[in-house]
C-alpha cells in the first residue's frame, strides 16, 4: 500500500534542498524573482495543492516548434494546450477550439476557437496565433525535428523541404477565431496528431518581439491550464493555476513544480520523505516494489532500441546487423536487468494500436525474429565471408549518460556478444548534452535509442525510418519502403492503408538497420493523496483533472 501524507513546508525545504545539491540549483535571490507569477497564477502559499514531480532532466526548450522530447513535452503539455487535447480516456477531445467541421471527403477542417480562450497575458488566442505557430513549425530556417509531423497537411512537405512558399502552406485563418486546415489525404488520425506539443500555438506578438520569449517564466506567454511562474535552470521549473485559461475553474491545482533530478535512487529518496508526490522507482529497487504492489503501471506506446550505422563497417552488411540482433537475449534484459514488467519486443511497432478489424496492431503483425544463437553465429559468419573479413571490424557501442538502465543494458549486450558471437564490444559513454547530436550527424556506429509515439497510429513509428527522415540517424535507405510509407499517406481506405503499413514493417526488420529490446510502460510511484493525473499512453502526462487531498 502506498503511503499517503500531507507535503508540510519542512518536506517541501527538503526537496527543494535534494533538487539543489543533485541538480545545480539557483541562488535564493533568483528563487525569490522566480516565485512570483505575474501572468495568469496566483503566489504560492504553504496550504496550495503544489504538486511536485521529477523531470529528470532541464527541458531541452520549451518552445512548441522546438521541443521535441519527453523531458521538454512533459511540462509543456500542461503551460499549453492545442486545437484539441487527449481525455482522460486517450481520445481527442475539444480543447482551445470549441468544434469543428470536417467537409464530406475529409481533407478540410474547420476549427472554430473558443471566444474565452485567452493567453496567460489575457490576450486572446486567435487562429492567427495557429497558422503562425504551425506554418512557423515547417518553416526551413526554424529547423524543427517535429516539422514532419506536418506533412498531412497541403504544402507543409514543400515548404519544409525548401521546394514551394508559405503561402502555400494550406492552414488559414478565416478570422479571429476560425481556422481552416486542408489535407494532402483523408486521415482519420488527424485530430490525435495536433494533440502533439508540435501543434500547440504561440503568441505571435511576444515571438516576433524577443526570440528568447521562451527561455525564461518572465518572458513566457502561455494558453494551457497552468502557467510558467518560475525555472531555475537545471534545478526546478515551476508553474501556477492560469487564471486566464478558459477552464480555469476545473482546474483544482494551484500549481505543480517539476525537479530536474537525474539519479533515480535521489528521486525515490526524495519521494520516501515525502519529497515528491510521484517519480519513477529505481531500476534496483523496481522489481521488489512492484511486487509489494507500491508502484503503478501504466501503457506506453514506445520502443526502446538499438541503431546500427549502416554506412560504415561492419554494419553496412544486412547479416552482420541480423547476428548482432539474433544474439541479444531480450527476455533476460526485461526480466533481470530492467525488472519494470516491460514486453520484450520483436517488432518496432508496439501494442495499442487498433486495426479496422478491431484486432490489435501488434497480433496482426506478430514477431519477426528470436534470439537464436546457432543461427546468429551462421549469420556472423556468412556476413563476415561476403565482405572477405578475416577479422570483424572493431564495434564500439554507445549509450548517453544519466541513466543507470542505459549503462546496465549496454553492459549486458557487451557481454551477450562475447559469449554468444565471441565478439569483443567496445563501450561509449556520451555525454547526454551532446549525444543526439552525435548520433543524427551519424557519428556512432552502434548506438542506443528510444521511440515514444508522437500520436496514435502506427505510422508515427514507422516514417522514422524513411530516408533523409531527422529521426532515421542510421544512414539507411530502402526505395520500396519510402514507397510504402508514402502510398499508406494517401491511402484513405484505412484496411489497405494498415495492409500497406504491414507491408512496410516487415522489410525494416528484414533489413534491421536497428534491433529492438523491449516495448516500454511507464511505471510509477504515486502519493496515494493524489489523484486525477492521466498518464496516456500515446502522448504526455496531464495535470488539468489532477488533485491532491488534502
Amino acid at each position: 500500500m502506498r503511503k499517503k501524507w500531507l507535503l508540510s513546508s519542512m518536506a517541501l525545504g527538503f526537496a527543494v534542498t535534494m533538487a539543489a545539491c543533485t541538480t545545480g540549483g539557483s541562488t535564493d535571490e533568483d528563487s525569490s524573482e522566480a516565485n512570483e507569477n505575474e501572468e495568469g497564477g496566483n503566489e504560492e502559499q504553504a496550504s496550495d495543492k503544489i504538486l511536485l514531480l521529477n523531470n529528470g532532466n532541464e527541458p531541452v526548450s520549451l518552445d512548441p516548434q522546438i521541443a521535441f522530447e519527453a523531458v521538454s513535452s512533459a511540462p509543456l503539455n500542461n503551460i499549453m494546450e492545442g486545437l484539441a487535447r487527449l481525455g482522460p480516456d486517450h481520445t481527442p477531445e475539444p480543447a482551445t477550439a470549441e468544434s469543428w467541421d470536417i467537409s464530406d471527403d475529409g481533407l478540410t477542417f474547420t476549427f472554430h476557437i473558443r471566444d474565452d480562450a485567452n493567453w496567460s497575458n489575457g490576450d486572446p488566442v486567435t487562429a492567427e496565433d495557429f497558422e503562425y505557430a504551425w506554418k512557423r513549425l515547417v518553416d526551413p530556417d526554424t529547423g524543427s525535428s517535429a516539422a514532419f509531423l506536418a506533412d498531412l497537411i497541403e504544402g507543409a512537405t514543400e515548404f519544409s523541404e525548401g521546394e514551394g512558399s508559405v503561402e502555400e502552406v494550406k492552414v488559414t485563418a478565416l478570422d479571429e477565431k476560425t481556422l481552416e486546415v486542408v489535407l494532402t489525404s483523408p486521415q482519420q488520425y488527424f485530430l490525435s496528431l495536433i494533440t502533439n506539443p508540435s501543434f500547440f500555438p504561440v503568441h505571435k506578438e511576444t515571438v516576433e518581439a524577443n526570440a528568447d520569449w521562451h527561455t525564461e517564466a518572465d518572458t513566457y506567454i502561455s494558453n494551457g491550464p497552468f502557467a510558467l511562474s518560475g525555472w531555475d535552470h537545471n534545478s526546478e521549473l515551476r508553474m501556477t493555476r492560469n487564471n486566464e485559461y478558459w477552464d480555469s475553474d476545473n482546474v483544482a491545482l494551484d500549481g505543480a513544480t517539476w525537479f530536474m533530478i537525474d539519479d533515480a535512487m535521489t528521486a525515490y529518496q526524495l519521494f520516501d520523505q515525502g519529497g515528491l508526490h510521484s517519480t519513477a522507482p529505481p531500476a534496483d529497487m523496481a522489481e521488489q516494489l512492484i511486487a509489494d504492489g507500491e508502484v503503478d503501471l501504466y501503457d506506453q506506446a514506445g520502443t526502446y532500441f538499438y541503431r546500427f550505422l549502416v554506412t560504415e563497417e561492419p554494419f553496412q552488411n544486412k547479416k552482420i546487423r541480423q547476428a548482432f540482433a539474433k544474439a541479444v537475449n531480450r527476455e533476460s534484459i526485461v526480466d533481470h536487468v530492467i525488472k519494470q514488467n516491460q514486453e520484450p519486443a520483436s517488432a518496432f511497432v508496439s501494442n495499442g494500436f487498433t486495426e479496422p478489424s478491431g484486432e490489435d496492431f501488434r497480433d496482426v503483425g506478430g514477431d519477426y525474429f528470436e534470439m537464436d544463437v546457432e543461427e546468429a553465429r551462421s549469420l556472423l559468419e556468412e556476413g563476415m565471408a561476403e565482405e572477405n573479413y578475416e577479422e570483424l571490424p572493431p564495434v564500439t557501442l554507445s549509450y548517453s549518460s544519466g541513466s543507470n538502465d542505459h549503462q546496465r543494458i549496454a553492459e549486458t549486450l557487451q557481454q551477450m556478444y562475447k559469449e554468444n558471437l565471441d565478439v569483443d564490444v567496445e563501450l561509449e559513454v556520451v555525454e547526454s548534452s551532446v549525444f543526439l547530436d552525435r548520433q543524427r550527424g551519424l557519428e556512432m556506429q552502434m548506438s542506443r535509442s528510444s521511440f515514444i509515439a508522437d500520436y496514435a497510429d502506427p505510422i508515427n513509428f514507422l516514417e522514422s525510418f524513411i530516408t533523409d527522415s531527422s529521426m532515421n540517424r542510421t544512414g539507411w535507405s530502402n526505395e520500396e519502403y519510402d514507397r510504402l510509407i508514402e502510398e499508406s499517406r494517401m491511402e484513405g481506405n484505412e484496411e489497405s492503408r494498415f495492409k500497406l503499413l504491414h507491408e512496410a514493417e516487415a522489410i525494416l526488420l528484414d533489413e534491421m538497420p536497428f534491433f529492438p529490446l523491449y516495448f516500454y510502460n511507464q511505471p510509477v510511484l504515486e502519493n496515494e493523496s493524489v489523484s486525477g493525473v492521466v498518464r496516456h499512453p500515446v502522448g504526455y502526462i496531464e495535470l488539468k483533472w489532477a488533485d491532491i487531498e488534502q
